[in-house]
């Protein structure tokens, strides 16, 4: 017996999706007016805030990234480890500070809040956890070594570890 493959048609497989945890520190609706972000100067304006210049009635308002460092509630961890970060320090670092300039120009949100040193390594804390997961894999790209990356779902909180021994 034959059958007509192209008539078959494999079933819908309904999913039932866990709900998107919000973040305290995101907009939960978009502004119907300008904003401009007293502390950075970022503006917000049709849905999202780009470095663009502020209109004239642009409203003064604390952006999320600006938030974030004043509470010290980073949104990414990337932690580095090993002998090469030893051995590489400047480099390193050089190349952290690179990937955020590169992200931040384009998204105001991404920025490092600190650099700071912790039992066998350096510790980058930042705003977004896009932008952490891009160092780590900037890091890896370039150095090689490991990258592991953790996401806390009910945390909104990425975690990075790249290492090279």
């Amino acid at each position: 017996m034959k059958t007509d493959r192209a008539a078959f048609r494999a079933g819908r497989r309904e999913q039932l999706m866990t709900p998107v945890r919000k973040d305290s520190y995101r907009e939960q609706a978009k502004f119907h007016w300008p904003a401009v972000c007293p502390e950075c100067g970022a503006t917000y304006r049709k849905g999202r805030w780009t470095w663009e210049p502020p209109v004239a009635d642009a409203k003064p308002h604390r952006c999320p990234a600006c938030l974030r460092i004043r509470d010290g509630m980073p949104a990414g961890y990337v932690t580095l480890k090993g002998a090469f970060l030893d051995a590489h320090r400047e480099q390193i670092l050089s190349m952290v500070h690179a990937c955020e300039t590169r992200e931040k120009a384009e998204h105001p949100l991404q920025r490092i809040m600190a650099i700071t040193e912790v039992e066998g390594g350096v510790q980058v804390t930042t705003t977004d956890g896009h932008l952490a997961r891009g160092i780590g894999e900037a890091l890896r790209d370039a150095f090689k070594g490991t990258l592991g990356v953790q996401f806390a779902e009910a945390e909104n909180l990425v975690r990075a570890l790249w290492q090279r021994d």
